[in-house]
């Protein structure tokens, strides 16, 4: 079996997968973010300890594990390049890992392993190529190829969201202008609800966060465009133009065989995906010729748990 461990902001999530990717024993531990990244690691490896212990596993039952981070990793080095929401650069996570847990530590992109999961047990299974989209906070990106996860040469090859989607746009954390994430993600969907529901107050935008725009969330805004609410509507083709100006992009540079919607905004589902789907044949360059199938993931907040176990035992079998 394989240790699969999902570092995020708040939380971290670990679990112990078989090699099919069913998750057989699970956990989870605040990530308490801002503290040193030794007391984070070590209640990482306490918390992977008694998830082991608690499937009735022993260490010697964990042929590798394998970790998601929002950031960029050195696979050589098993340290944690950059990282964010962490505060964290250049973090020895491996070797700080294996003081607790003595066993080979591969290190990943959280949405690149979530891609993979969505590979191996997924919405995408059979797929020769894939390109996972997490619509959240930002825009995060999993390239999966001929079976393997695809970072790149220097581990950054799948920061689609910070894909220049308009020169001189909207300021970005990365401390760019006009970065894909900035116009895609569900932070974006915020930004143009609250602009809107503070010029239309009679809207159904404006009563639904009960006139504090401050209160307004992503899902607010896509239940009104699902009930037909004229301003919410206007945003709702406003993103999913944006998302289709993304996807044309991914089509164009690589011409995967799938492309996967996943993360908070993915939820509206059908309606989301039909109006995608409707809108992207427009914005494609070769419009005869066949592209990408898109769909929804249906691996949820457990793919990036699978996909970082996943990714130990594929590097392991390549060690």
């Amino acid at each position: 079996v394989y240790l699969g461990i999902d570092v995020g902001g708040t939380g971290i999530k670990v679990g112990v997968v078989d090699a099919e990717g069913s998750i057989l024993a699970q956990g989870e531990t605040p990530t308490l973010a801002g503290r040193p990244y030794a007391e984070i690691i070590r209640d990482m490896g306490i918390c992977a300890l008694d998830v082991i212990a608690q499937g009735g596993f022993n260490v010697d039952d964990i042929a590798a594990i394998g970790v998601g981070v929002p950031g960029v990793a050195n696979q050589e080095t098993g340290t944690v390049v950059f990282c964010t929401n962490l505060g964290w650069h250049d973090v020895p996570l491996r070797a700080e890992l294996q003081k607790y847990i003595s066993k080979p530590v591969f290190i990943d992109n959280d949405a690149t392993v979530a891609g993979y999961a969505e590979s191996i047990c997924g919405v995408s299974v059979g797929c020769h190529s894939s390109v996972f989209l997490t619509l959240g906070t930002g825009v995060g990106g999993g390239i999966v190829i001929g079976g393997r996860p695809w970072s790149g040469f220097h581990g950054i090859g799948s920061e689609i969201g910070h894909i220049p989607m308009d020169i001189d746009g909207e300021p970005c954390t990365c401390g760019n202008n006009g970065c894909l994430e900035r116009y895609c993600s569900a932070t974006a969907i915020i930004r143009m609800g609250k602009e809107a529901a503070l010029l239309h107050p009679d809207s159904m935008l404006h009563a639904a966060c009960g006139g504090d725009v401050n209160a307004l969330t992503a899902k607010m805004v896509l239940d009104c465009a699902r009930e037909g609410d004229d301003v919410a509507v206007k945003i709702f083709r406003r993103y999913v133009k944006y998302m289709c100006l993304a996807i044309d992009t991914i089509i164009a540079f690589l011409d995967p065989e799938m492309i996967i919607l996943g993360g908070g905004v993915s939820k509206a589902g059908n309606f989301l995906l039909d109006a995608i789907r409707a809108a992207l044949p427009r914005y494609l360059l070769f419009k005869t010729l066949p592209y990408a199938r898109i769909e929804i993931a249906r691996l949820g907040a457990e793919a990036g748990m699978i996909g970082a176990a996943m990714l130990g035992r594929q590097l392991i079998k390549e060690a």
